[in-house]
């Protein structure tokens, strides 16, 4: 089988993970808070999350090198969790992936100023239908707009923000730094705000809170597989096939059938991502973090990113380098 192949497959059942994950969070969103899903969420991730970061045995510690944007990305990704698990509960499946499907959009919107990118007339005119599609989703006056939908778009645009800073600051920081901040702050963050809306926890609905931490976990797993194994201009597209599965899902689980303006609205977001990440491929925006490799999933705070291990080899040699010239 072809690398490419291999990887886009591995990149489809590491969205079905996700997609599952997300419908776990909706079904416990209809009796808990979202403050107390997300705090056991990362509670129980944490484990694996400890094991996983033990591979990084280098003589360092662990204070961030650039502490005003270290803790921007960590705000930006706990308000990612909660606003993000918040319109999971609240939003049928299909609708909340059209709008969390803009983040490819905001993040190059959020070049522009952070990252000094300039974006030619192509990747403009995307982002206009890009912006345009997510209008379509919302049809404002039509239909009344929602705290979910509110939510959703806030969960979008600091999720693209934290991407950003991650390119902004990657090559200074170590990955662990990045990536076991926002678990810990939101292990702090949200265990102050669980004793206000604690509902105790049955034990079906205990496994199925473990059960978000396992899924997380196969799927970032298949994620940094996807991209080791394929090129990432095959694998990233393969985000979008969580449309399928919430499509699926709010069908069989939940009664809900996408309508007419937020198939169509989804479809015209996707294209223009699409076309983006084609773009962006081919001009290489960025040569040491490529952005298509932070377009994963939306990063929430609760499991670690996939990029974060994608970045690890290229870390490694700058600090060889370094060493080198010291």
């Amino acid at each position: 089988m072809h690398a490419n192949t291999k990887g886009a497959l591995i990149a489809l059942l590491s969205f079905a993970l996700f997609s599952t994950h997300d419908v776990v969070v909706k079904y416990l969103g209809a009796t808990y808070s979202t403050f107390q899903i997300v705090f056991f969420s990362v509670l129980l991730g944490f484990p694996v999350a400890t094991l996983m970061l033990m591979h990084d045995n280098r003589d360092a510690n662990l204070r961030p090198r650039r502490p005003y944007w270290v803790a921007l990305r960590t705000v930006s990704v706990m308000v990612t969790g909660v606003t993000g698990f918040f319109a999971v509960t609240t939003l049928p499946l299909a609708q909340f992936y059209a709008i969390i499907f803009s983040m490819p959009l905001m993040i190059t919107l959020l070049s522009i100023p952070l990252l000094g990118e300039r974006v030619g007339l192509h990747r403009a005119g995307a982002v206009l239908a890009g912006l345009i599609g997510v209008i379509v989703v919302l049809r404002p006056g039509s239909e009344p707009l929602t705290a979910g939908h509110a939510s959703a778009l806030v969960a979008a645009f600091t999720s693209a923000l934290s991407s950003v800073i991650v390119r902004k600051v990657g090559h200074e920081e170590r990955s662990v730094v990045l990536l076991l901040y926002p678990m810990v702050a939101n292990v702090f963050v949200m265990g102050a705000i669980l004793p206000f809306v604690y509902v105790p926890l049955s034990g079906i609905d205990f496994a199925a809170q473990t059960v978000i931490a396992i899924l997380a976990f196969a799927g970032t797993l298949c994620v940094i597989a996807a991209y080791k194994t394929g090129e990432a201009v095959i694998v990233a597209p393969m985000q979008y096939s969580q449309i399928i599965w919430a499509t699926i899902y709010g069908m069989i689980l939940f009664g809900e059938s996408p309508d007419l303006p937020t198939v169509a609205g989804a479809t015209i977001i996707i294209a223009s991502g699409l076309y983006i990440l084609m773009r962006e491929s081919r001009n290489r925006v960025d040569s040491n973090l490529p952005v298509l490799q932070n377009r994963t999933r939306h990063e929430t705070g609760t499991f670690l990113r996939a990029s974060g291990f994608l970045r690890r080899r290229p870390e490694r040699e700058e600090d060889e380098e370094r060493n080198g010239d010291e």
